[in-house]
């Protein structure tokens, strides 16, 4: 019996910066996505070139013939894939628990209380904005 990996819809490393590009830049060849992740040293274009193909399988990116060149464009959000990565993270690492995820960020000192309070400010009001629609 065969079994087959579940392709995953999470972003590599990779494959984050490359839609980083795209988000910014908007629609691109490869060359130009290639050109915009210069600071990555020694990134060949046929590297790009597969992760831009691995995006489009995964439905992450479209492709459009223009001339000789495929240009991709993201078809997914910046905020829709941050969403579900954050989900992610909370199913994995916290067991579906953000209470879990605020708490460890308050253990490891990546925020503080202060900082909470003042997110709890912005969300409430964000509501009565909201709800006064």
């Amino acid at each position: 019996m065969v079994v087959r990996k579940k392709r995953s819809s999470s972003l590599t490393p990779l494959e984050l910066e490359i839609m980083q590009v795209l988000w910014k830049n908007g629609p691109g060849n490869v060359q130009a996505v290639q050109e915009a992740l210069n600071p990555k040293p020694g990134l060949a274009y046929t590297t790009v070139q597969t992760m831009l193909n691995i995006l489009q399988r995964k439905g992450k990116v479209k492709r459009t013939l223009r001339g000789r060149a495929y240009e991709y464009r993201a078809t997914v959000s910046e905020d829709k894939a941050s969403g579900h990565a954050l989900r992610d993270l909370v199913d994995r690492m916290f067991g579906g628990s953000a209470e879990q995820l605020v708490m460890s960020l308050l253990k490891s000192g990546q925020t503080d209380p202060e900082r909470i309070a003042k997110l709890l400010r912005q969300v409430a009001a964000q509501e009565r904005s909201n709800s006064d629609d």
